[in-house]
């Protein structure tokens, strides 16, 4: 009885281990699919996918992709390398992102982008969403606001985006990026509003503030190209990333609208923007916090300019005293340049302001009219 029974146990065990053996080929056999595989239906897209699509769908066709060349050279071919806010594609060449702001064919872009095609008389042409290739020219630039003009060639340019206001963002909104990172056309990212009333250098020494930062992707290409709300409004301009490594880490930069739709429109009437100031040489922001002083130090008073017509003093170059420092425009306190620049900007050309200054310890206030920086004389 005992030898039957082991028999029996042996058997089955044979014949168990046998069909683990065998179990992957009788799968593959009688389970592998060898058509195509019948698909599943997903039903409808949730309603927040449903809503960016749409959204990519109708601001899609009116951002292009800019090329700007400095001039013709046949290198600029060869490679690809990176840099702050396109893509360098060679010597003298350089790529970034656009976007249509009205029916006449006028793109928005950042200066940055075309500068070198600018200064060297080169040429500029925009790709756009059809993949038509149309050549394009400047009609303006500010430097100061990092924004260039383009005028589309002969060809009929997409729908302008639609403009919102940058006045009453919230931290926390959704934001929506379209441009061509790395020459890849139209990618979209998305992120939120992460940060208000940022601070961002530009050109001739200046300090935009009133920056939307966001982390959606921003990446060297996507510079010039739209930031737009869940409406799919434009509420501002991609313009700069802070990233050690030169590719997005989640803090990205951008014009708020309110004040592209200020200077564009300036742009195209006169093909540069009129800078209201004083004409003063402000001192270094950093030495001024290691001396402890709170305000715009002035350095030196332009000849001819609204400062030196209201008395205003420099430096004294012989001693090295101080003269002058600005800690108030209004009731409105000025502790940096980029305080007295939004204030000198919000009063407008030949505008009167009453600024608040210390001098040799005590406060007194001066009245200035300003004007076009740009037109007095350094």
């Amino acid at each position: 009885m005992t030898d039957r029974f082991v028999r029996i146990a042996v058997g089955a065990a044979l014949i168990l281990l046998a069909l683990f053996v065998a179990q992957p080929y009788v799968t593959a056999v009688l389970f592998a699919a060898r058509t195509p595989r019948a698909i599943t239906a997903r039903g409808d897209l949730a309603p927040a996918e449903a809503s960016t699509v749409a959204l990519f769908a109708r601001a899609s066709p009116s951002v292009v992709h800019v090329f700007a060349q400095a001039a013709a050279q046949g290198r600029a071919l060869l490679g690809v390398e990176s840099d702050e806010g396109g893509e360098q594609e060679g010597s003298g060449s350089q790529t970034g992102t656009g976007f249509v702001w009205d029916a006449a064919g006028h793109i928005v872009t950042n200066n940055h982008v075309v500068a070198a095609a600018a200064q060297g008389g080169g040429s500029i042409s925009v790709r756009l969403s059809s993949g038509s290739v149309v050549t394009a020219r400047i009609v303006g630039t500010a430097p100061s606001y990092d924004l260039a003009v383009l005028q589309l060639g002969r060809t009929t340019a997409p729908p302008p985006l639609a403009i919102g206001t940058s006045a009453d963002l919230k931290v926390g909104q959704t934001t929506y990026a379209i441009g061509n990172p790395f020459g890849l056309d139209h990618s979209l990212t998305t992120g939120v509003v992460s940060a208000l009333q940022r601070r961002l250098p530009t050109a001739e020494g200046r300090e935009l503030s009133g920056v939307i930062q966001t982390d959606a992707a921003i990446n060297p290409g996507n510079s010039g190209g739209p930031l737009l709300d869940s409406a799919g409004r434009l509420i501002g301009v991609n313009t700069a990333i802070f990233s050690p490594s030169g590719a997005s880490a989640g803090i990205g930069f951008a014009i708020p609208v309110d004040v592209v739709n200020r200077v564009v429109p300036e742009l195209i009437r006169n093909g540069r923007t009129r800078n209201p100031g004083i004409g003063i040489i402000a001192g270094q922001e950093s030495i001024a916090a290691r001396l402890g002083i709170d305000g715009v130090v002035v350095v030196r008073v332009i000849r001819g300019s609204p400062a030196a017509a209201a008395g205003l003093r420099g430096v004294d170059p012989q001693t090295g005293a101080l003269g002058d420092v600005i800690v108030a425009v209004g009731d409105q306190p000025v502790r940096r340049l980029a305080d007295l620049t939004a204030a000198m900007a919000a009063a407008g050309i030949d505008a009167t302001v009453d600024l608040t200054v210390v001098r040799d310890g005590r406060t007194r206030r001066v009245r200035v009219t300003t004007a076009d920086v740009a037109e007095v004389r350094r």
